[in-house]
C-alpha cells in the first residue's frame, strides 16, 4: 500500500500496518526516508506558529524559521534514532528478539504516521493560539504518537521474523 493510505490506517490498526512494512523487507534506508519525511512535515507544521509569533512580537520570522529548520530537520533525526536505540535496549531487557533496525523503522514510521496530527497542531497554534483547542490537539497528537509507537515497536521487536515474510 502507499504511505498516504498507510498513515490513516496506522491510527486504527498500527500493528497490521507495521507487519506489512516488515513483510516488504523495510530496513534502514526505508527508516531514513520515513524519518526525513516526518521531520520535513513537522517543520512545515511549525511555520504557522512561527509566523504568528513573529507578527505578535515583531521578531524575525526568517531567524525563527532557520532555528526551527536546524532543530527539526538536522537534530530531531538524531534524537529519534537515539530514542529507537534506547527503546530497542529496553525491549531486549524484557526478552525481545528483534533487531535494532526494526526499532528504527517503527520509530521513524511513527513520526511519519503522526505528522497529520502535528500539522493540525501547527495550524491550531498558528491561527487559534494558546488555549484549550491547542491543548486538545496536542494531547491527541501525543496520544497518537504513543499509541502507534508502542504497537509498531511490539511488532518490530516481539513478532517472529517468519510472520514478516
Amino acid at each position: 500500500m502507499s504511505v498516504t493510505t498507510d498513515i490513516p490506517r496506522s491510527w486504527l490498526r498500527p500493528r497490521a500496518v507495521m507487519a506489512e512494512h516488515m513483510a516488504r523487507g523495510t530496513g534502514d534506508s526505508t527508516a531514513f526516508i520515513f524519518l526525513m519525511a516526518g521531520c520535513l512535515l513537522l517543520f512545515v507544521s511549525r511555520l504557522p506558529a512561527l509566523s504568528r509569533e513573529a507578527f505578535l512580537t515583531g521578531g524575525d520570522f526568517m531567524l525563527a524559521t532557520g532555528g526551527a529548520l536546524m532543530a527539526i530537520v538536522f537534530l530531531l533525526p538524531l534524537l529519534m534514532i537515539g530514542l529507537a536505540w534506547i527503546a530497542h535496549l529496553v525491549t531486549r531487557l524484557f526478552g525481545s528478539k528483534g533487531r535494532a533496525e526494526n526499532a528504527r523503522v517503527a520509530t521513524s514510521w511513527t513520526l511519519l504516521a503522526v505528522s497529520p496530527a502535528m500539522l493540525l497542531n501547527g495550524l491550531t497554534e498558528g491561527f487559534v493560539g494558546p488555549g484549550p483547542a491547542l491543548q486538545l490537539v496536542g494531547i491527541v497528537a501525543l496520544g497518537g504518537f504513543i499509541w502507534i509507537w508502542v504497537n509498531t515497536l511490539y511488532v518490530a521487536e516481539w513478532e517472529p521474523e517468519e510472520t514478516h515474510v
